[in-house]
């Protein structure tokens, strides 16, 4: 069963739309599912982040689209070493929450979502303190660290996921 953490609107879907934030232990549907997202939190309490030095993008929690016939799992192993160089395994991850996006109105032409998406967010918590972290040299992330929540808070305002952020630590 899925609980209804917050509802969000945002300003990179062009039209009237709803994004609700879920507690769920369960995955959103598989074919609707677009993006997968890793908090990774240490024993230290921080979560690792991942930055991209470009307008409109900073800090955020590592993570990105699903390849032609991936699953939201591999995506997000995937994305975590692409953007943060930590290599976890799939079975280090649980699925703990998701964002389900809902187009209120008709699309314009180029976009390129159905008009119900959804984003699955997975968590992991490592047993020791969180070592240096790097992109690899190919990344679109320039660096990523291991941020305490308040730091988070501050470099990442608005984003949709920070109601999860306190509720991403230990398993």
């Amino acid at each position: 069963m899925a609980e209804l953490i917050a509802t969000n609107t945002v300003p990179w879907i062009p039209v009237a739309h709803r994004l609700d934030l879920m507690l769920s232990s369960a995955l959103p549907p598989a074919g609707q599912t677009t993006s997968a997202f890793a908090f990774v939190s240490d024993q230290a309490g921080r979560t690792l982040m991942t930055c991209v030095d470009r307008v409109g993008r900073g800090w955020d929690i590592p993570g990105g689209h699903l390849e032609p016939g991936e699953t939201a799992l591999d995506a997000a192993v995937r994305e975590l070493y692409e953007e943060t160089g930590l290599r976890l395994p799939p079975s280090a991850l649980s699925v703990f929450a998701w964002q389900r996006v809902e187009l209120l109105e008709p699309p314009p032409d180029d976009y390129r979502y159905a008009p119900l998406t959804y984003m699955a967010m997975f968590r992991a918590t490592l047993p020791a303190p969180g070592g240096p972290t790097r992109p690899p040299a190919e990344s679109e992330s320039s660096r990523a660290d291991w941020l305490p929540s308040e730091e988070i808070q501050r470099v990442c305002p608005g984003r949709t996921w920070l109601a999860l952020l306190d509720l991403a630590g230990p398993l």
